[in-house]
């Protein structure tokens, strides 16, 4: 059987926490447009919306018609080995994880922007994916959901920051609170040269 993999990331950019990246597995032929009704990229989509599509999935995965996997990489992993070594180990991981040993590399992974899979796969990188291309936009939407409800984790651990309010991104308020408090644990320090 083939299947139908989409990859993307969420959290790239952000001062604070992980880069999450999201792998989605259908079967080739699975409506992902009809069956998720109202998938998009993560970033078009509302915080509820993509919460919506979310549980979609899981009801999916139970019945068995659809799998997926998020894997991090720590702030901590981040500003050692830097950004786009951190979403390529967490990407070969998430595709790695999915991979059954049944002549899954016929299968064709699908991702976006500049991402890649291991050589081994196939796969086709689409810039704009996550826009364009409905199992890439899931993957983005359980990258989006997961890494958010681990930021909204941590903002209990770390009240001061409001991580529950701007998920580690740039924002004002952000700014000010690491100026006033300086960078935590969970800082990315190798973003943070500007302030």
């Amino acid at each position: 059987m083939k299947f139908l993999i989409g990859v993307d990331e969420a959290g790239r950019g952000p001062l604070a926490g992980p880069v999450a990246v999201g792998v989605a597995v259908v079967a080739e032929g699975f409506d992902v447009m009809k069956e998720f009704k109202g998938v998009a990229d993560s970033k078009k989509l509302s915080e509820k919306k993509r919460e919506e599509i979310f549980e979609m999935l899981e009801a999916r995965v139970a019945l068995g018609d659809a799998r997926f996997a998020v894997e991090f990489e720590s702030a901590e992993m981040i500003d050692k080995e830097g950004i786009v070594p951190a979403i390529n180990k967490a990407l070969a991981r998430g595709v790695n994880k999915l991979a059954p040993n049944d002549g899954f590399t016929k299968s064709i992974i699908l991702l976006d922007g500049g991402l890649h899979a291991p050589k081994e796969y196939s796969q086709e990188t689409i810039i704009n994916g996550d826009d364009l291309v409905p199992i890439i936009s899931l993957a983005s939407i359980v990258a989006k959901v997961l890494r958010d409800r681990l930021m909204l984790e941590l903002a209990i651990k770390y009240p001061e920051y409001g991580f529950e309010k701007h998920k580690g991104y740039g924002t004002k308020l952000h700014y000010e609170m690491l100026k006033k408090y300086g960078p935590c644990a969970i800082h990315r320090k190798s973003f943070l040269h500007l302030i």
